[in-house]
């Protein structure tokens, strides 16, 4: 690893399916991910969620972009401290509500059902639970990205890949490609935070989709295949000891 590796970009994403929203610094806490990453979804016809017993379920049961990639050519932006979350398209806002109350909460079904209604399978709802995150797999991990991988994955594809694609929570710079892969099981450190690999991500359609113009205009996984033998790029990781983390922050296992 060079002694130069860092963190590039933070990013969280308050809704899962919208917009990625960059962060100046993340506080982390054992075993738990990025604070209102991914703390809100919006349920696709079946509701069976149950905010006072929280579990785990497929992505599939939610909009989100490996299936619905509508949703990328909307630009959303939450306030942690209202709770409020705007949601605009092609410069003009559609809707702002505060996700934290059930008027709030109609508002933003409201829009969905009219702005994805070709898509949906039965009535949208917004579900939240305290301290639950709908993140693509049951622990609390942290998503990371290796640029360089990125860059290795352009080279074969011929033109340029957006990280975004990936919707990580940490990107770095300063690895050889698929460098972090080998991290799983081991502990490492993001600036003065220890972490420890969990898993290799797998990648799905979702990554197909440009997540500025919402073009479905990639087959990543089948490239990935293809090319590398494996549909993987990033690390899944779980945080180990408290702190805050920003970009420019060195990268260093131990």
């Amino acid at each position: 690893m060079s002694k130069k590796a860092r963190i590039a970009g933070l990013y969280r994403y308050p809704l899962k399916g919208l917009t990625p929203e960059p962060m100046t610094e993340a506080a982390l806490t054992p075993r738990e991910t990025i604070a209102w990453d991914r703390a809100f979804a919006i349920e696709n016809g079946s509701a069976d969620f149950d905010p006072a017993a929280p579990r785990h379920f497929p992505k599939i049961k939610f909009l989100m972009l490996m299936k619905n990639e509508r949703l990328a050519r909307l630009r959303s932006h939450f306030d942690d401290r209202t709770t409020t979350i705007a949601i605009s398209e092609a410069g003009r806002e559609l809707v702002r509500a505060d996700l934290m109350t059930s008027e709030g909460r109609t508002a933003i079904e409201t829009f969905m059902r009219s702005y994805m209604k070709d898509e949906l399978r039965g009535a949208p709802r917004v579900v939240y639970a305290p301290g639950f995150s709908h993140s693509d797999v049951p622990a609390k991990v942290l998503s990371i990205i290796n640029l360089a991988s990125v860059r290795a994955l352009e080279a074969v594809i011929g033109k340029p890949v957006d990280p975004l694609r990936f919707r990580a929570n940490v990107y770095v710079e300063g690895l050889d490609p698929w460098e972090d892969h080998g991290w799983v099981g081991k502990p490492f450190h993001l600036g003065g935070v220890r972490l420890k690999g969990a898993m290799e991500i797998q990648r799905c359609a979702a990554t197909n989709v440009d997540p500025v113009s919402a073009a479905r205009d990639m087959d990543i996984p089948g490239t990935l295949t293809r090319s590398f033998g494996h549909m993987n790029l990033g690390l899944y990781a779980e945080v180990e000891e408290a702190g805050t983390i920003r970009p420019g922050d060195t990268i260093s296992l131990n």
